[in-house]
């Protein structure tokens, strides 16, 4: 039972969504028809017609209809649904009563072409239109009693006065009276209903405005804008306003053709079909939102091809078909399209069309490279995965190519006409560079040693294609600024090229100059770095951190860290410290022994940790001692090792003399000077020898510096408690 209730909510729930779009389309549809009709030039024709300069005096009323007629259609688009549900029934109970109307009028009419004065019963054919037209009636005044949600039948019932009077044999001449009166009746009764809710629509305006601005000071007008968006559903209501508008432009076509159409027919029917429904800002908007939509389906079954339902655990926002509609948008606006002929606008609406397919592409590549590049790397042994990746990308390659090859065959090649073809061509070469890299990647995974550039070639197959790219809109910018400077100027010329400039050259070239330097400091270091001979690598022993495998070649940290060159290499692209220790790494300068940086809670490698005179730059500790201080060191004595270990159960059971600030654990005695970790007075050692508080004091002041090392450090038995 639980389980009905939730399908039955999510149905009910499913149809609120859906009648919440159908039901706003007829306001778009309104406005689209007021945009294309021009009052002045209607009563121009008009006057001319008739010659009637009476009639022209209200072209000013019209024009005031007209903008009254935009507002109703803007306040009927932005009712709530439940405001819009009952006007929509209040609308459908006066068609009622019309068909009502309708019905009892015909009846009178057949009667007194008939001409029977007699009972209704007598006569079959009177009978039967008497049945008919009753019928019609009382379904009638159900309806409309059961969409005005009342009892009260009788008050939808006036037009059954004509079919009661002939049951009674009142004269057939007196029906058309009778009828009359029921119509008046009927139109009494909706001014009545008109006039007592003659204030509902100002209580819904002034509590509209009420909660706008409680909106907009609580949350701002983005909130206000964002709402509106998620209530109306934008997207999906223009969408099916244009599609309602195509459908209606392609059965207008079709039902005045008698004969059938060739295929260069159906393609051109096809264009100016598109064209004519984007003639007004609504179908323009309607058009963009559709080819968004469509976008994001071929780009869902894109992923779903590759990955199945695992594609639809992270979504990218960049792959919902936005880009390109906005791109036919900015591009119709651009130039002019809704202001063009027919002709012309079907024309320039296939090139911009094909700049969408260009864009729907480089999108699914998008999508396609980042699959293809893992499944090369990985171990993935799945046949099916593979075939589905490279049967993509060969797609990819080959009708980029096709369609350029096509594009310069049947159209005249011009400025537009060479975008497209050169991001075709691009997307072809950007799928070859995908697949060689795919094969070199493939080649390795079989291969028993790894390829020492490997990396330097993927870095250079994308670099050509991103080089030939930041040509390419180069070149478009140098265009646009010569046609702009040379031929009209317009402001949104202008700022597209402004806002194509920025995104298109300017921060390609930047993204392009960083990387460029990011890989030569990482090659200087790298070339910086010495290399580990032979025995330091048999003495080492170890694989490389970064990927695993045995080395037999490395370069040295100067934290003392074995790496492949190419490893540590691709790790510098991403910051630049050592990838066990964090230390910074630099170019020149190195100092060997520098002391590794260690987070809160990491602990070093033994191997790794510094003796205490180091850290506390040897001021106290006699030089030439270094092997004294190697205490935890693989190669150093065992005797030294043993003294350590001593040294960290010492117990320091003096705090020291207040006044003279001296600290058993300051004082540079062997113990102290085999421990590993500094104590807190080497650390702070100019504080503690200025120190004049008692030892209380000197603790809390050095806390900030044991926490720095880390929980690591040695608790020294001076009382000292680490949080």
């Amino acid at each position: 039972m639980a389980g009905l209730r939730v399908i039955m909510s999510g149905v009910r729930e499913k149809l609120e969504a859906v009648l919440n779009v159908a039901l706003r389309v007829p306001s778009i549809m309104v406005l689209e028809m007021l945009y294309r009709w021009d009052v002045s030039s209607f009563f121009q024709q008009i006057q001319a017609r008739n010659n009637n300069n009476l009639l022209f005096q209200y072209k000013y009323l019209a024009l005031n209809l007209h903008y009254v007629g935009y507002i109703i259609s803007l306040v009927l688009l932005t009712l709530p649904r439940q405001h819009l549900v009952q006007l929509y029934l209040y609308v459908l109970t006066a068609l009622l009563l019309y068909a009502g109307h309708q019905i009892s009028r015909d009846f009178v009419r057949s009667e007194i072409e008939f001409g029977h004065d007699g009972p209704v019963y007598e006569e079959p054919l009177s009978l039967n239109r008497f049945t008919t037209a009753l019928i019609g009636q009382l379904v009638v005044c159900t309806l409309c009693s059961f969409v005005m949600k009342t009892k009260q039948i009788w008050l939808f019932s006036a037009h059954l006065l004509p079919l009661l009077a002939r049951f009674c044999m009142v004269p057939v001449e007196m029906l058309v009276i009778i009828n009359r009166f029921a119509m008046i009746f009927t139109a009494l009764e909706v001014l009545y209903f008109l006039a007592s809710n003659l204030l509902v629509p100002y209580k819904l305006a002034k509590s509209a405005y009420r909660e706008l601005v409680q909106v907009v000071e609580v949350y701002g007008l983005l909130a206000l804008g964002m709402s509106l968006w998620n209530q109306l559903v934008v997207p999906v209501l223009f969408m099916v306003f244009w599609l309602v508008l195509f459908a209606l432009q392609i059965y207008s076509y079709f039902s005045t053709r008698d004969h059938p159409t060739s295929r260069e027919r159906l393609l051109f029917l096809f264009l100016t079909s598109i064209a004519e429904c984007c003639s007004t800002p609504y179908s323009l908007l309607g058009l963009m939102f559709t080819i968004s939509f469509i976008t994001l389906g071929v780009l869902t079954l894109c992923k779903f091809y590759l990955q199945g339902y695992g594609a639809f655990m992270n979504d990218n926002l960049m792959h919902r078909g936005m880009t390109e509609g906005i791109t036919l948008l900015i591009l119709a606006v651009q130039t002019g399209l809704i202001e063009l002929q027919v002709v012309h606008r079907a024309f320039l609406l296939s090139i911009i069309l094909f700049i969408v397919v260009a864009s729907i592409l480089q999108s699914m590549l998008e999508i396609a490279d980042p699959i293809v590049l893992a499944l090369g790397a990985s171990r993935n042994k799945s046949l099916w995965k593979h075939f589905r990746a490279v049967s993509l990308c060969l797609f990819l390659l080959v009708f980029p190519a096709y369609m350029a090859y096509m594009i310069s065959q049947f159209f005249q090649m011009d400025f537009w006409l060479l975008i497209i073809i050169s991001s075709s061509v691009l997307t072809s070469l950007q799928v070859l560079g995908t697949l060689f890299i795919y094969i070199l990647f493939m080649v390795e995974e079989f291969s028993k040693e790894p390829m020492e550039n490997l990396d330097d070639v993927i870095y250079y197959v994308n670099g050509t294609y991103r080089l030939l790219e930041f040509l390419v809109a180069l070149c478009v910018v140098g265009y646009g600024v010569a046609e702009t400077i040379l031929g009209e100027w317009t402001w949104m010329g202008s700022s597209i090229i402004f806002v194509h400039s920025y995104f298109n050259v300017w921060l390609r070239a930047q993204l392009g100059w960083k990387s460029f330097l990011l890989r030569r400091d990482a090659a200087n270091k790298i070339n910086s770095l010495p290399t580990a001979t032979k025995e330091q690598l048999e003495e080492h022993n170890d694989i490389c951190s970064i990927c695993y495998q045995d080395m037999h070649s490395a370069v040295i940290t100067p934290c003392s860290h074995f790496f492949h060159s190419a490893c540590l290499k691709k790790w510098l692209y991403v910051q630049e410290t050592c990838p066990l220790c964090h230390q910074q790494l630099k170019s020149q300068g190195q100092q060997v022994g520098a002391t590794p940086v260690q987070g809160p809670g990491e602990q070093l490698p033994q191997n790794e940790r510094r003796p205490m005179q180091e850290l506390a730059g040897q001021k106290d500790g006699p030089p030439g001692n270094d092997s004294d201080l190697a205490l935890g060191s693989e190669d150093g004595p065992a005797g030294q090792n043993e003294e350590g270990q001593k040294a960290l159960n010492t117990d320091c059971s003096s705090h020291g003399d207040p006044g003279t600030g001296e600290h058993p654990c300051a004082q540079n005695g062997s113990n102290i000077g085999k421990i590993e970790f500094p104590h807190p007075a080497e650390l702070c050692e100019d504080e503690y020898q200025q120190l004049s508080a008692p030892q209380e004091s000197f603790d809390k002041q050095c806390m900030a510096v044991l926490s720095a090392h880390g929980r690591e450090l040695i608790e020294a038995d001076c009382h000292l408690n680490l949080p």
